[in-house]
């Protein structure tokens, strides 16, 4: 499965809360600080929702 690393580079003031919790469950907690995680069909879904907070590299692993 790919793994994919996701950075917050927007910031969630005055987003709408739904957007505030799927940050949180992606583990993004501050702006600029990378988290790896795995394409599952879940996590792109969560991705998808939040993309114009986000940048998403693709981890060669």
């Amino acid at each position: 499965m790919k793994k994919y690393k996701v950075s917050q580079v927007r910031s969630a003031i005055g987003r709408p809360e739904r957007q505030k919790r799927t940050l949180l469950a992606l583990g993004l907690r501050k702006l600029h600080n990378p988290v790896t995680l795995e394409g599952t069909p879940q996590v792109l879904g969560m991705i998808d929702k939040i993309k114009h907070l986000v940048v998403v590299e693709e981890v060669n692993a």
